[in-house]
């Protein structure tokens, strides 16, 4: 069955980096957009960046300069490398693999594969 797991996360001060990773299983990821998704305390889920079979990216504005999406897939993972991280950063992310919708959505609702998310917290 499909499978997603993130991991990286953890506690970094303002302007710092972290890079997360999710690794799949139980589907070729090579024919598949995947994107990265994020949750803050108290906020609705939001979407953070995607990128497609062929390695287009797509970012949410909130993030665009400063984090990076990538794929491997021969290792079946992708990234998603955070630069000069702010506090309002601070939010579970979240793997999840596009099942319906148009190319490089980023719409909740057109993920229908989602990993159990890693917590990255950006504080002094």
């Amino acid at each position: 069955q499909v499978q997603l797991v993130e991991s990286g996360g953890g506690l970094v001060q303002p302007g710092g980096s972290l890079r997360l990773s999710c690794d799949t299983s139980g589907f070729i990821q090579d024919y598949y957009e995947m994107g990265w998704f994020r949750q803050a305390p108290g906020k609705e889920r939001e979407g953070v960046a995607c990128i497609g079979a062929a390695g287009t990216t797509v970012y949410v504005d909130s993030v665009r300069g400063r984090f990076i999406i990538s794929r491997d897939n021969a290792k079946n993972t992708i990234y998603l490398q955070m630069s000069s991280l702010k506090p309002e950063d601070t939010a579970i992310y979240y793997c999840a693999r596009r099942t319906a919708g148009h190319p490089f959505s980023l719409r909740i609702s057109d993920y229908g594969y989602w990993g159990q998310g890693t917590q990255v917290t950006v504080s002094s």
